[in-house]
Order: C-alpha cells, then structure tokens, then sequence
C-alpha cells in the first residue's frame, strides 16, 4: 500500500529531508507589502531586511480548503492514502480546513500536531518510516497520536519583538523583558506557546543554559532524531546546541533554518531543540 505523507510548510524542513522521507509540502503563503510568495519561496534573511526597513510584520495565510482539496486530490491519483500533520490548531486555522477537506475522503487522515515547525517534522518522520516498513495508514495515526503530546518543541528568544508585533506577547511582558534584557524561553505546550524560563547574557551562553535546561526538564527522549531549528544564529551558537544534543546521546540531529511563516513570528536570534520525550516508550 502506497502511503503519502503531507505536511504544511511550516515544517521547517530542508530540501534533503524533503526527499529523504518523501514528505509532500503544501505551503502557506506570506504577504511583504504588495508581494505575495509562497512559504519556502522567501528566504528568512528577505523577511527581517523587510521588517527591519518597514517596521511591520509580514501577513501569513494559512493554507485554505481549495489548496487542500487540490494537494490531496493530487496525491490520490499516486497512493492509496493521505496521513497529513498539520501546524497545531491553537495556533492556524490550517488543520481545521485540513480536516474539513478530509472528510469527503476515505483515505485522508490528518493529525493536529499540537506543534509547530521541527516538532511537526518528528512525527512527520515518524510516520514516514512506519509507512516504509509496510504499517497500515490506521496503525500509523494511532501511533503518531499517541506520540503528540510527548514532543518537546522549544525556542530561546533574543527578543520579544516580533511575537510582540504580533499580538503573541503583551506590553508589559515585552516592556519587562527589554528593560531587564531577558531572554524569554518559549514551550509550546498544549498546542498553545507559553512564556518558560527566563535568561539574561550574551545570545550564546543564553543558548547553553536553555539547552541544559531543556533536557534536564524533558529528560527521557527518543534519541534517534533532534532538530536545532533557527531563524538567525552564528556557528558558535549553533554549534553550543549540537554539542549539547550530541552530549546527550541523539543519533541524528539535523539543523534546519525556520521558513517564512516560523520566522515572521518569532524574528530574528531565534533558535530552538526540539525531540520526542517518550524514550522509555520506545
């Protein structure tokens, strides 16, 4: 049985993984002034030059019924089933129109991640291995639900600026933390971003607590694969992160730069590690 694994753009993959696991993208689009792109067609680099020179956010659109309809019907033609993983549903309106599409099909499944980019991409993964070795489309979504509440998906800010311009973050929270040059942790939990630890010094040595922090607090992981995902960081920064995930254990840890829609939210000097926390599960 051949089985399509699909996900939105805001999966944060590179092109290699894309391939690697066959992972079908549909994307969200992002608007900068009159000029519309789609997600994985602007780079993190344009979105900040146009922030920083216009002084307004990008505008996001979450992918519609209509995109949906099309990709999946697309892929129909190709495989037998359709399990796609959608950016939590606490924070887009993407699963929701996901889910509304996939109900006119038998062989389309959607999972509300409860997560956000690299955190959708390990389940993503997940299923695409399971569907490798011959799982039934059933057997996989049973198993990927049950591993959704066990992500652990994280980020270290430098900068509350973005989330802020946003309407993610309010005055006196972002007033607080330039003022006491805090940096915020950010835990997505429950599908929702909550405000976690609070850090202060220079972005690099931020990274190397927040990191122990992380896997002192979610300590059981699945160590076969950890992502550090970014939107801007230096070498030495990212390589605190890989250090500290390689000091752990993990076998494969990829680094990924976020997309246009991760990195219109949360800015610039933005970096996170994100893994399952079910290793005594599995």
């Amino acid at each position: 049985m051949k089985i399509a694994i699909s996900a939105e753009s805001t999966i944060d993959l590179t092109q290699d993984l894309i391939e690697k696991y066959n992972i079908n993208i549909v994307p969200f689009h992002i608007v900068l002034g009159d000029k519309e792109y789609e997600d994985d067609k602007v780079t993190t680099d344009e979105i900040i030059e146009f922030v920083d020179k216009n002084k307004i956010l990008p505008k996001t659109s979450a992918v519609n019924e209509v995109q949906f309809e099309t990709a999946f019907s697309k892929l129909l033609k190709t495989y037998d089933a359709v399990i796609h993983f959608s950016l939590s549903s606490n924070i887009s309106s993407a699963y929701d129109n996901a889910y509304r599409v996939a109900e006119k099909y038998k062989q389309v499944y959607v999972i509300d991640t409860k997560s956000l980019s690299t955190g959708i991409a390990l389940l993503a993964i997940f299923a695409a291995k399971l569907a490798e070795n011959g799982e039934k489309p059933e057997n996989i979504v049973k198993k990927c639900l049950a591993r959704v509440p066990q992500v652990q998906a994280s980020f270290v800010l430098k900068r509350l600026d973005y989330l802020y311009k946003g309407g993610r973050c309010n005055s006196l929270a972002y007033f607080g933390a330039n003022l006491l040059k805090l940096r915020p942790q950010i835990l997505v939990k429950d599908g929702k971003m909550q405000s976690g630890k609070k850090y202060r010094g220079n972005f690099e040595r931020v990274v190397d607590n927040y990191c122990k922090d992380t896997l002192e607090q979610f300590d059981t992981p699945d160590l076969e694969e950890a992502f550090i995902t970014y939107t801007t960081a230096d070498d030495a920064t990212i390589q605190i992160a890989y250090n500290a995930l390689k000091e752990k254990g993990f076998k494969n840890i990829h680094i990924t730069r976020a997309h246009g829609t991760i990195t219109s939210h949360c800015g610039e000097n933005c970096l996170g590690i994100l893994y399952i926390n079910d290793g005594e599960n599995n």
